[in-house]
């Protein structure tokens, strides 16, 4: 490799490594913060007019994932990490359980710079995609598929008609609301975060057979509630 190019490899590493550690105080996030950041997730995403058909999807999942800030940041090549939660849910009787923390890794490569965050809401819509949840760690789009959410009135709308991912995915950032493909990214269960809020060492899928109870969970199960019941409008 010629020197000129290996310093401009070096200078990009570096300089991407500086970008990240800027972004890592904005995820250093304790379980009750990310709980309250989700709320606000869920609540800025039920406001826009376009949201019935990701409320269509959610009124009959199997759990629902959020990440309140999912950063990237770039010199050219990318990386991005988020942390959040997954919860559980049965849709016969709309009742919820975990949380479970987790995290999520994805790369990315192409002309782009700077640092960006985005909220991101994944919506798991079968016991397939669910089970992926209950270990520690699984690459979206090759352990188990995703798609970018259908935005619209209703799911109807989708590009993919038959609706047949394990995974939608939803993001939002600086007001703008839509469809986000992930395919690629790590999903990655955080053990110390999740034993810190459970005050205990837990598996994820013991965690998720656990009824959100917590009063810390209420307002995220009622902003979920809400957006329930946008479906169809």
């Amino acid at each position: 490799m010629k020197r000129s190019v290996y310093k401009r490899v070096v200078s990009s590493l570096v300089t991407l490594s500086l970008l990240l550690l800027l972004a890592a105080p904005v995820l250093a996030a304790t379980a009750n913060e990310r709980i309250t950041s989700s709320v606000h997730v869920v609540r800025d995403m039920s406001k826009e007019d376009d949201v019935g058909a990701m409320a269509d999807l959610v009124k009959s999942a199997k759990g629902v994932v959020i990440i309140p800030n999912y950063v990237k940041a770039a010199l050219g090549i990318g990386g991005a990490h988020g942390e959040g939660l997954v919860l559980r849910r049965d849709p016969a009787t709309n009742t919820w359980f975990g949380p479970s923390f987790l995290s999520v890794t994805g790369a990315s490569i192409g002309f782009q710079i700077g640092v960006q965050s985005t909220a991101l809401l994944l919506v798991v819509t079968n016991q397939k995609g669910m089970d992926h949840f209950y270990g520690d760690k699984f690459k979206l789009g090759a352990d188990v598929d995703i798609a970018a959410g259908p935005v619209g009135r209703s799911a109807g709308a989708a590009t993919d008609v038959n609706l047949q991912a394990s995974i939608y995915s939803y993001s939002i950032s600086k007001g703008l609301f839509a469809g986000l493909s992930l395919s690629g990214a790590m999903m990655t269960t955080d053990h110390d975060t999740n034993s810190s809020y459970w005050g205990t060492s837990i598996n994820s899928r013991d965690i998720l057979q656990k009824k959100a109870s917590a009063a810390s969970i209420q307002p995220l199960l009622s902003a979920l509630n809400d957006l329930i019941r946008r479906s169809g409008q």
